[in-house]
C-alpha cells in the first residue's frame, strides 16, 4: 500500500502516456452486470497463467523474458501506458540500441522526444507476443522506490492484444484469447471510454458532490490524484481542510503534490469512505482537464479482482479480499529510496514530522525500530502506523550515526 510518508510513484501512469490531441468529451456508460447477458465463452481460451508482486500501492509487477536475451525483466502492468516500454539502463545493461523518433511523451517533469526500440517479441508465461515496439524511458527513480529493478511497463500495446484478468487473492495473472468471455458473478461491469487510454465516470464528494471523468490507471500507487485545477473550479474541497506537502515520482523526476481526504467516492456501486487524494498542480496537463478530473489509482483497484476486455470495452471488477482493507492516512514526509545498494533520505517535507526530527537528505538508514533487514518495502510499511513513535538510526557523514524519532502524523 503506498503511503503518505512516503512519495508517490506514478510509472508510465504519468511516465509513459503519449499526448493525446483531439480529445473529445465523451458519455460514460456504466451497465450493471445482472443486466448483461454473455454469450456462450467456447471461443475464449486461457492462455497463460502468471504469478506477480504487489509493489507499494498495489502496482502489479511480473516477470518476462525478451525474446534474444537471457535474463528475465521486471514489468509493472498499467492501463494508464498508451504502449510499451523498456528502461534506458536495461537497453544499456543489454546492449539495445534505442532509434530516436519525432515523437514525444508527456510526464511530470516534462516533454521529451521518443526512442524506440522496434519490432520486439516478448515471453509472458506460455505466450509469446510478437511485433512489439518499446519506448525507451529512464526508471531508475521507479527502481530506487521499490527497492528493486524496473526495467519495463506493459500498457495498451499487450492488453489490447487479450483479455486479461487480474487476481488479487492469487496473485496471479490470467492471459485469455479475445472473444465472448462468460463473466463471473458477483462483479459489476464498467464500459469505459477508450480515448487513447481507459477513461471511467465516478463520483466524488467533499463539501459537495461531482461527477467526474478520470484515468483508470493501475499503473498510479495511489487512491486518487486530482487536477489542482478541477479542484479550484469544482470549490469541493472543505476550505478548512490543511493537504500536506508529499511528491510523486515518474518519466523526467519527481513533482511536488499535496495529499489530503475526500469524504466520499463512488466507482459504479462501490462506495469508498474517507478516501486519501493527491493534488496536482498539472503544468503540462497530464490529467487532461477540464476533460477528465485526475486518474483512479491501484490504491483502490486492487481492492477488486478485475477482467479487462479492451476488445468489447468491459471492465469487469469483483470485489476480494482486500476490499475492506484500511486506507493509509500516515504521514511522517519522509521518502526513503534504494541508492547503489543503500537506502537513503530522499525526501524531506517543510514542516513535516520528518523535519522537525532532524532528518537530512542523503541520511543513510541503518535501521528503522532496531530491524536492520535493509528491505525497502518492509521500511516503508513500518512507516504506516499512525500515532507511532518511529526511531531511525542513519549513517551522516561525516559525524557518524544518529538515532532520531518522530511521530507518524495523519493526514485524516
Amino acid at each position: 500500500m503506498n503511503t503518505a510518508n512516503q512519495t508517490y510513484t506514478f510509472c508510465s501512469t504519468i511516465g509513459t502516456r503519449k499526448i493525446l490531441c483531439g480529445f473529445l468529451c465523451v458519455t460514460l456508460w456504466i451497465a450493471s452486470a445482472s443486466a448483461q447477458k454473455n454469450p456462450p465463452s467456447s471461443s475464449v481460451k486461457l492462455l497463460t497463467q502468471v504469478p506477480f508482486n504487489t509493489f507499494t500501492g498495489g502496482v502489479v509487477v511480473i516477470r518476462a523474458l525478451l525474446v534474444g536475451y537471457p535474463d528475465t525483466l521486471n514489468f509493472i502492468m498499467d492501463t494508464g501506458s498508451g504502449g510499451i516500454s523498456l528502461d534506458s539502463t536495461t537497453c544499456i545493461r543489454l546492449n539495445i540500441t534505442p532509434v530516436l523518433t519525432d515523437k514525444l511523451i508527456m510526464g511530470i517533469g516534462g516533454v521529451r522526444q521518443l526512442r524506440y526500440v522496434n519490432n520486439q517479441s516478448l515471453v509472458i508465461g506460455k505466450i509469446r507476443v510478437d511485433s512489439l515496439n518499446f519506448h525507451v524511458s529512464d526508471y531508475d527513480i521507479l527502481s530506487s522506490v521499490y527497492g528493486d529493478r524496473i526495467d519495463g511497463i506493459i500498457g495498451y500495446s499487450f492488453y489490447s492484444r487479450y483479455i486479461v484478468k487480474i487476481d488479487y487473492d492469487s496473485n496471479e495473472m490470467y492471459v485469455y484469447s479475445k472473444g465472448n468471455f462468460k463473466y463471473p458473478r458477483g462483479g459489476f461491469i464498467l464500459r469505459p471510454a477508450m480515448v487513447g487510454l481507459p477513461v471511467e465516470g465516478a463520483m466524488i464528494r467533499d463539501i459537495r458532490e461531482v461527477n467526474a471523468r478520470f484515468y483508470f490507471d493501475t499503473g498510479a500507487g495511489l487512491c486518487l490524484l486530482l487536477n489542482s485545477d478541477f479542484m479550484r473550479d469544482s470549490a469541493i474541497l472543505n476550505l478548512e481542510k490543511k493537504p500536506l506537502p508529499t511528491q510523486a515520482q515518474g518519466m523526467g523526476g519527481k513533482a511536488n503534490m499535496l495529499v489530503t481526504t475526500l469524504k466520499d467516492f463512488k466507482l459504479g456501486p462501490y462506495h469508498f469512505h474517507n478516501i486519501p487524494t493527491h493534488i496536482f498542480d498539472d503544468e503540462f496537463n497530464v490529467t487532461s482537464y477540464p476533460y477528465l478530473a485526475g486518474l483512479i489509482g491501484n490504491d483502490v483497484l486492487r481492492r477488486f479482482n478485475i477482467i479487462l476486455n479492451y476488445d468489447k470495452r468491459i471492465f469487469y471488477l469483483t470485489p476480494n479480499t482486500h476490499f475492506r482493507d484500511p486506507f493509509d492516512y500516515s504521514y511522517t514526509g519522509l521518502g526513503l529510496y534504494w541508492i547503489e545498494g543503500e537506502i537513503r533520505v530522499g525526501d524531506v517535507m517543510k514542516d513535516s514530522p520528518a523535519e522537525k526530527a532532524g532528518f537530512k537528505v542523503d541520511d543513510v538508514v541503518i535501521s528503522i525500530n532496531e530491524n536492520m533487514s535493509q528491505n525497502l518495502q518492509l521500511y516503508k510499511s513500518m512507516l504506516q502506523n499512525t500515532g507511532d513513535k518511529i526511531r531511525v538510526v542513519v549513517n551522516r557523514p561525516p559525524g557518524g550515526t544518529v538515532e532520531l524519532s518522530m511521530k507518524v502524523k495523519s493526514i485524516f
